[in-house]
């Protein structure tokens, strides 16, 4: 299979990358499956179900989200109407909506699932490494699934790098998201699975992680705030990791980081 994944989406500008970019990648890289994480979309705080279904209409498989899943409040319903979103699998049991999920895509079967991290997260979430443990046993790859893509959404890229480690040999490949930053270190790791400890955000990177500047600075420099952060609405850079499985073991047989439009060097799989 030939996944993409797409980091999380900023405002938008993030938004506006993917409808104008995304059909034209789908298209030219041969892709299978598309996956992207939302979080971000709606003015940076969460998506909404209107954003979400821009996002599936302009080539999104599945949606992921994180820890900001229920800032807009229609999603409480909408994460429940909507198989395709994802919110963490170790937020609270009461939560509505789901963590992980096995979609019919392109005649095979992909296994999605998101975790959150727990390290200087604004928050204490449940275990994401016992959380997750179950999911990947019922669902062995190249049996159960031929694919399985794991969303770590957390701060830390220790915490990110351990979950890789965790799922190694028993998931296609684990991708950080969180800290709009895209990491350099996409490898297949020793039992073959693909990693990269974040994929980055789809969004102005002319900012503070996707923020116009003035705000966050101005808090770095003197200790207060004056205005709520706005999302910054230039030109932005799709980020994000593509991967392409074997479909006998369901493992990581190509691994390439993406980055495509926008301020950064541009990066993506051969034609």
């Amino acid at each position: 299979m030939r996944i993409l994944f797409l980091g999380d989406v900023m405002g938008r500008a993030g938004r506006r990358a993917i409808t104008d970019r995304l059909p034209g990648l789908r298209a030219d890289w041969r892709l299978d499956a598309v996956v992207v994480n939302g979080e971000n979309a709606s003015s940076g705080r969460g998506l909404n179900a209107a954003q979400a279904q821009g996002l599936f209409a302009a080539g999104a498989d599945v949606v992921t989200l994180g820890d900001h899943a229920f800032d807009q409040k229609d999603m409480m319903q909408a994460v429940e109407q909507e198989p395709r979103i994802l919110r963490p699998i170790n937020y609270a049991k009461s939560a509505p909506g789901r963590g992980w999920r096995v979609f019919d895509v392109a005649g095979r079967k992909l296994l999605v699932a998101q975790v959150l991290g727990q390290v200087f997260m604004s928050r204490t979430y449940d275990d994401p490494f016992s959380a997750i443990e179950p999911v990947l046993k019922a669902h062995p790859l190249g049996r159960a699934v031929q694919a399985t893509l794991v969303d770590v959404h957390c701060e830390a890229t220790s915490e990110k790098m351990a979950m890789g480690h965790w799922c190694d040999g028993r998931a296609s490949f684990v991708v950080g998201t969180h800290t709009h930053v895209p990491t350099a270190d996409a490898s297949i790791l020793p039992r073959g699975t693909a990693f990269q400890s974040d994929a980055g955000m789809c969004g102005d990177y002319d900012s503070v992680i996707g923020m116009e500047k003035t705000e966050p600075m101005r808090r770095f420099v003197t200790g207060m705030s004056r205005e709520r952060f706005e999302p910054a609405g230039g030109e932005a850079t799709l980020c994000g990791l593509f991967v392409e499985t074997d479909d006998a073991t369901g493992l990581a047989r190509e691994v390439v980081q993406v980055r495509q439009g926008g301020r950064l060097s541009q990066s993506g799989p051969a034609l």
